[in-house]
C-alpha cells in the first residue's frame, strides 16, 4: 500500500513539474512575440566610414617606413644559453636577407646558416597593425614544427621593440611565456635578445643575436 502511495506521489510531482514547464515555455513565447520589431533592427553600415577605415588599415604608416629602413643583407653572430646556469653558451653565425613585401606592409627575413652542426633556415615576418597599433611577428624554421607569434610595441626613448608571446615547450608539452627585445644600436647595427622560462618558472636569457648590415 505504501508503495502505491509512493508511485502516486511521484506521478503527481511529474505532472505538476510538466505543467510548470509548459507554463514557463508559454510565457517565454508570449514575451518573444511581444518584443517590438524595431528593437531587433540593425543600423545600416556607413559605407564611407568603412571605406576610410580600410584605407587607413591597408596604407603603410611611419612604422612601416622604419621597417623598410632595415632592407638589406645582415651578418648575424648568435649566442645561445641552454638554461639559467649555463656558463658555456654555444655560438653560431648566419645571414639574413630582409625586404618589404605586399605593398610595403610586411617585412620578410630569410635566415640561413649552421646551428649545432646542422644546416639552418628560418623565416620571419614582421607587421605593424595599423588598427591594433602594435607590432606582430611570426617565426618558423627547420628545427621545429610550430609557428611562434609575438606582439609588442616600439619605445622611441630606448630605440627598442619589445615583444611577448607564448610557445609550447617540446619537453614538457606545456605553454610558456617568452619575450624578445630588439635594439637599434645604429643604422647598420642591431641587437636581438630572447628570454625564455626555465622549468622552475624563472626567466633567463636564452639567445642574443648581433646583426650588422653588409655594405
Amino acid at each position: 500500500m505504501k508503495t502505491n502511495y509512493i508511485y502516486l506521489g511521484a506521478m503527481l510531482l511529474c505532472l505538476t513539474a510538466c505543467k510548470k514547464e509548459v507554463k514557463v515555455e508559454e510565457k517565454v513565447v508570449v514575451e518573444k512575440d511581444s518584443v517590438p520589431a524595431e528593437v531587433v533592427k540593425s543600423e545600416p553600415m556607413d559605407s564611407i566610414a568603412m571605406q576610410k577605415a580600410w584605407e587607413e588599415y591597408m596604407t603603410p604608416s611611419e612604422m612601416h617606413k622604419k621597417m623598410a629602413a632595415d632592407t638589406g643583407t645582415w651578418e648575424e653572430e648568435l649566442t645561445f644559453w641552454m638554461g639559467r646556469d649555463d656558463t658555456k653558451p654555444q655560438k653560431s653565425t648566419a645571414t639574413a636577407n630582409t625586404k618589404m613585401i605586399l605593398n610595403g606592409l610586411y617585412q620578410e627575413s630569410v635566415h640561413t646558416g649552421n646551428m649545432m652542426g646542422m644546416p639552418f633556415e628560418g623565416r620571419s615576418t614582421l607587421a605593424y597593425d595599423n588598427a591594433a597599433k602594435q607590432y606582430v611577428s611570426t617565426w618558423i624554421d627547420n628545427m621545429g614544427s610550430g609557428i611562434m607569434v609575438m606582439k609588442g610595441n616600439y619605445d622611441e626613448a630606448s630605440k627598442t621593440v619589445k615583444m611577448e608571446g607564448e610557445v609550447t615547450d617540446p619537453m614538457t608539452k606545456k605553454v610558456k611565456k617568452i619575450r624578445e627585445v630588439i635594439t637599434a644600436i645604429d643604422a647598420n647595427t642591431q641587437k636581438m635578445e630572447m628570454y625564455d622560462m626555465s622549468p622552475d618558472g624563472k626567466e633567463f636569457k636564452s639567445m642574443e643575436i648581433m646583426m650588422k648590415r653588409k655594405k
